[in-house]
Formats: structure tokens, sequence, C-alpha cells
């Protein structure tokens, strides 16, 4: 499966709204994505946590200075910290794409009578 294997759900879903943030991707803006997509109430606790597990996995790396260099601080005085998602980032993306489609094949869920599996 490569190094970083499939991506849980969350990891998968936090990588895809940081891509969509660009480089603008912090937690507030990626929590936003995450709710504004998914209609999903995700705790900020959440996000956090997901984007150390992934960081320390080698698929983003943080940074804290905005776009074109300048600091951009948060309410409380500190810099905000925005994420790159790394070619490792994206790879795993792909891999995740890849066995989710293998794990789809075959399934049609309007087929399927309530209480019925496999």
């Amino acid at each position: 499966m490569g190094k970083t294997g499939v991506l849980g759900a969350l990891e998968e879903l936090v990588l895809l709204a940081l891509l969509q943030q660009g480089e603008d991707a912090y937690g507030v803006s990626i929590r936003r994505e995450l709710e504004e997509r998914t209609g999903s109430d995700v705790t900020m606790g959440a996000v956090y946590a997901t984007l150390e597990r992934i960081g320390d996995k080698g698929l983003i790396r943080p940074r804290a200075v905005g776009i074109g260099g300048e600091t951009k601080e948060s309410r409380r005085g500190r810099p905000r910290r925005y994420y790159d998602i790394l070619q490792q980032g994206v790879d795993a993306l792909d891999q995740t794409r890849r066995v989710r489609d293998t794990m789809w094949e075959g399934i049609e869920l309007a087929d399927l009578e309530p209480g019925e599996a496999g």
C-alpha cells in the first residue's frame, strides 16, 4: 500500500479541504471548507489533531506566513499557521481514491434491499 497507506476519512477530507483553500489554508478555513462541503459540524480540535497527524506522516508542511511572505496574525496575536500539501500527501490522496474506487466496483446501493448486505 505504500508508506502512508490508505488515509482515514477525516485525513482525506482535511487534505481535500486544504487543496480547496490553496495558499490560504489554515485551521479555521479548513474547518469552514469541511462544514460547507460536507454539511457536518467538525470541531477545531478534530481539525488540528488531524493536521498534526498528517504532518507527522510527512503529508503536509506548516508555515507561519501568508501569501507573499507577510505575516498574518490570528485574533490571539500569534502568527497564523498555514499548511502546504507535499508530494507525499498528493500521492496518499491518489492511492486512497484508487482503493475507494476499487472497493466501490460492482456495488449498486439502489439495488440493495433494506437490511441486505453483499
